[in-house]
């Protein structure tokens, strides 16, 4: 038996499981009577739906049913609603209107479902989907904000005059506006953060069952939210949350894609009621780029105030965030919470006016990926800096350095009244400097300068809040066979949960690793839950643990008083002790081990087993700087990524190992939108013309370099742990910090802005349009 603890990097557990092909996920779930299920999805972006015929369909070889709006309508279906249904800050409502499950009169995205169609088997399945015959009327469509904006642009929907579901000005206005009336440098730019598609390994897939007897569905889904997308797929399906139960054992990564409840889950359960037997769909890669919500999509006009020695005095951003067909998930809060949550970062800015339009377009609901909001805040301010840099002659690093808040100054309080714990911003910037080695950059840039190459050098500093849903619990169970069940709301989707709360359980209650049993992913094992997303499962399960743990510990010290025949103020409680967990009597060498404490309070009818709940109140706040460095071949326009390092402050690592390899998915990911990735959409028709891996180019292990990612933590004031979030940060730092390092390369031929993704023909394009 071991006892890997906080601190410690034992291997995942997990991984033989995987890699041994004894995962499982959806697709890999057996069921007696399985039926398949397809979707007729819509060939047009916009258009009415005049007329659906599914004779000829109903009538195919093995075919148990074809499913309309008709048919949804019938049954007392709900459409969804956004879970976000109004203005964070304000509490003013969003103008929306609801997504239909099955679309009956108007399509509004290419992709959006129209039928679906139960078979026998899937081929069937997908020979009948061919022969439902949808009329359809094609209208114009619209899918970039700005366009949206326009007077004569394509009307989405009666509900939302003018296709905008929030337009809202906050910050210091007044302020900002007399900084800049004085301002010695004013420097502004267009930016344009662009939509890119999740695309976790695993696609999107659930099986649904429901039980005549008892009048309840189950639903084996691939979902990060379980607790919460139950909620409302019961809403839609008209029944109470206990009628129905998710299940998602293991899920091959989500990335935010999978955070949402989605149309096509939800009409798999009511199939499955339809046809009186289990029903499965597990969607293509090709539906995945139609379908799943997409993120970023956030276009802004900001411009930075500085005074003649390069401190900041005011910011503006004007920006556009496009959601999509309809206001889905927090499509609306992000704009309203985490894009706002840190406007400034980590610099003191005193004076920030923000102005925020969500605009409806003809594209797929818009959703979230790792550091949703952040990472859009971020990157607009470090291209500002780094903009104000090159125009008016200041060092970048010293330009940063000269307004980052201090550690000495730590617990900080932006402009927007939102705190930040704990930091050393420009200690962990000046680490990271270091450790890439800035000093020997010029004579790297000379070397390729004799390649005929252009060298950059780029970073970026990047800060988020972590916590996501607000509440969590867990369910700490003392099993007869002498293992601890761990029942958490949180969800592992590839992270490692099973080997590293174990750790954090072994480090407060002394139990060997291998006697603590994770399980998790199932709405009937406990009450609620906020599953995965925001990087809040160490922190909001783990603080619910540590919490348990203590209330185990009070409960343990008065069974073990009963044991020892000792007050209870003798008693103290040993986590670290050589045998494991166990109670001593102070200034004796009597004790008794946890577990059979937990069996004599069993016995007694005073178990140990405990339950916590606990909401927060504040988040936790990951930073670091990245840096990279590129080169680009000014000929062809092909950029290269040659040095990527980060120095990062994640607070307490429960495993070093873990956390490592969480960042460097994010730092792959980040990369992935700087140089590759864009979900794009023909302007005229709507249609996605990225559909496929044959057109949407993801990174892959020759796309990038060695990772050199090092760490400056300081400890989280906002937990018991002291940790902070960690699977995000690449994501978010990477995008802007390649962007500055190929503006750095090619501002000697007169470049000085650029959007990604940083393809070979779109780089070629701003060379050739700057000279």
């Amino acid at each position: 038996m071991s006892k890997s603890v906080i601190g410690d990097s034992p291997r995942r557990r997990e991984d033989a499981r995987f890699i041994t092909g004894r995962g499982a996920y959806v697709d890999d779930l057996k069921f007696d009577r399985l039926t398949r299920a397809v979707f007729v999805r819509s060939p047009h972006a916009h258009a009415r739906i005049r007329s659906i015929d599914a004779s000829a369909a109903r009538k195919a070889a093995g075919v148990l049913a074809v499913l309309t709006a008709a048919d949804a309508k019938a049954d007392g279906l709900k459409p969804l609603r956004p879970y976000a249904e109004a203005n964070v800050q304000t509490g003013e409502r969003f103008t929306f209107d609801e997504q239909p499950l099955l679309a009956g009169e108007k399509v509004r995205f290419m992709g959006e479902t129209v039928a679906m169609v139960i078979a026998e088997t899937l081929a069937q399945a997908l020979d009948a989907s061919e022969l439902v015959d949808v009329d359809y009327e094609p209208l114009p469509a619209v899918t970039t904000a700005t366009a949206a904006l326009t007077p004569d642009a394509p009307q989405l929907s009666p509900e939302v005059p003018g296709n905008i579901c929030m337009d809202w000005r906050t910050g210091d206005a007044k302020g900002a506006e007399a900084a800049f009336a004085t301002a010695a440098h004013v420097l502004t730019l267009a930016l344009d953060n662009h939509r890119v598609t999740t695309n976790p390994i695993e696609p999107r897939g659930s099986v649904g069952t429901f039980d005549r007897a008892t009048g309840r569905y189950t639903l084996h889904i691939s979902s990060q939210n379980i607790h919460g997308n139950r909620n409302h797929a019961a809403r839609c399906l008209g029944v109470e949350p206990k009628d129905l139960r998710f299940i998602a054992p293991d899920v091959g990564g989500g990335f935010g894609a999978k955070n949402f409840i989605y149309a096509e889950h939800i009409l798999v359960a009511w199939a499955s009621r339809r046809v009186g037997r289990p029903v499965k769909w597990i969607a293509t890669r090709s539906e995945v780029f139609l379908a799943d919500h997409p993120s970023r999509d956030l276009w802004a006009e900001a411009s930075l105030a500085l005074d003649a020695s390069g401190k900041f005095l005011a910011l503006k951003v004007a920006s556009l965030a496009n959601v999509g067909a309809y206001l889905a998930g927090v499509g609306g809060g992000v704009p309203t919470y985490q894009y706002v949550h840190l406007q400034g970062t980590v610099y003191r800015l005193p004076s920030i006016a923000l102005h925020v339009r969500v605009v409806l377009t003809n594209t797929t609901p818009i959703g979230v990926m790792r550091g949703p909001g952040f990472a859009e805040t971020v990157n607009i301010l470090e291209r500002l800096i780094d903009a104000a840099a090159l125009k008016f002659g200041f060092d970048r690093a010293e330009l940063r350095r000269r307004n980052m808040v201090p550690a000495s100054e730590m617990p900080m309080t932006n402009s927007f009244g939102f705190t930040v714990d704990s930091g050393a911003f420009p200690e962990t910037m000046d680490k990271a400097l270091e450790r890439a080695d800035v000093a020997g950059f010029a004579a790297r840039r000379r070397a390729s300068e004799a390649r005929g190459l252009k060298r950059g050098l780029g970073f970026a500093y990047h800060i988020k809040g972590t916590g996501g849903s607000p509440e969590e619990n867990v369910d700490i169970r003392f099993e007869t066979d002498g293992t601890v069940s761990l029942i958490t709301g949180t969800q592992h989707i590839g992270q490692g949960h099973e080997t590293t709360f174990p750790q954090i359980l072994a480090t407060r209650l002394g139990v060997p690793n291998e006697q603590i049993v994770l399980r998790q992913g199932d709405t009937d094992l406990i009450p609620t839950g906020g599953g995965h997303g925001s990087s809040r499962a160490t922190y909001m399960g783990g603080t619910a643990m540590w919490r348990a743990s203590d209330e185990i510990i009070r409960k343990g010290i008065a069974l073990a008083a009963d044991i020892l025949e000792a007050a209870e103020a003798d008693i103290r409680f040993e986590a670290d002790h050589h045998e494991g967990g166990r109670f001593v009597v102070s200034g004796t060498d009597r004790g008794v081990g946890l577990l059979e404490v937990a069996k004599s309070g069993r016995e007694k009818g005073r178990p140990l087993d405990t339950y916590h709940f606990w909401k927060r109140e504040n988040l936790t706040f990951p930073n670091g700087a990245h840096v990279v460095e590129v080169e680009v071949d000014p000929e062809t326009g092909r950029v290269t990524l040659e040095r990527y390092t980060g120095v990062d402050d994640y607070g307490v690592l429960v495993n070093p190992m873990v956390v490592a390899g969480q960042a460097h998915g994010a730092m792959a990911q980040g990369c992935g939108q700087a140089l590759l990735e864009h979900s794009t959409y023909d302007p005229g028709s709507g249609q996605m013309v990225a559909g496929t891996f044959m057109d949407y180019a993801m990174p892959r292990a020759d796309d990038l370099p060695s990772f050199d990612l090092g760490f400056n933590n300081t400890r989280c004031t906002t937990n018991p742990l002291g940790v902070k979030g960690c699977g995000e940060a690449g994501a978010i730092a990477a995008f802007p910090a390649i962007a500055n390092a190929i503006v750095d390369a090619l501002a000697p031929l007169g470049v000085t802005n650029f959007d990604g993704p940083a393809v070979p023909a779109r780089v070629w394009q701003a060379i050739r349009a700057a000279q």
